[in-house]
């Protein structure tokens, strides 16, 4: 087993900060439709020596066991850090910890970073109800929203038969 292979595989048995945070001050959501990959982060923010920081963030993740990985090293590197520093840090910065992504792996770390920026974008503490379906906007809502309907993804729930998204 390579490196990469070890530290993806040890993220993925411990995973950091996964759920939602239901005391968040801010919620970011990255989805790709053509992999059916989703990842939405929460932050929470105090404040240190009068600068804003993240306190706390979490996350949730339909998506592949990198996505997943990268999203829990990322939440802890998180902690303590300046909304500047936050947004300051790339894809390949917050995929570090596990080592260089695979080509066919890269995109997992531009999701984690396309939901920190959204959640450092917005101050959406509560989610709210999609428009057009009146499904409440979770994770598994969001991938309902007609922007979200192109590809094709299988959900899968324990005890149920799968239904496929198109």
């Amino acid at each position: 087993m390579s490196d990469f292979e070890d530290k993806l595989q040890n993220a993925i048995a411990n995973p950091q900060n996964q759920g939602e945070m239901s005391d968040a001050d801010s919620v970011g959501t990255v989805g790709n439709p053509e992999c059916g990959d989703m990842v939405r982060m929460w932050l929470k923010f105090g404040e240190k020596d009068g600068k804003k920081i993240i306190d706390k963030a979490s996350f949730q993740s339909f998506g592949c066991q990198t996505a997943i990985a990268v999203a829990s090293m990322a939440t802890e590197m998180l902690k303590g850090k300046t909304i500047d520093e936050a947004q300051a840090l790339s894809s390949t910065d917050l995929s570090a910890p596990l080592g260089p992504l695979p080509p066919m792996k890269i995109h997992c770390g531009e999701m984690v970073e396309g939901a920190l920026r959204d959640a450092l974008n917005g101050d959406q503490s509560e989610p709210t109800v999609a428009p057009a379906t009146g499904i409440p906007n979770t994770l598994l809502g969001d991938m309902n929203q007609p922007k979200m309907k192109s590809g094709k993804l299988r959900v899968v729930l324990e005890g149920q038969r799968s239904e496929e998204v198109k």
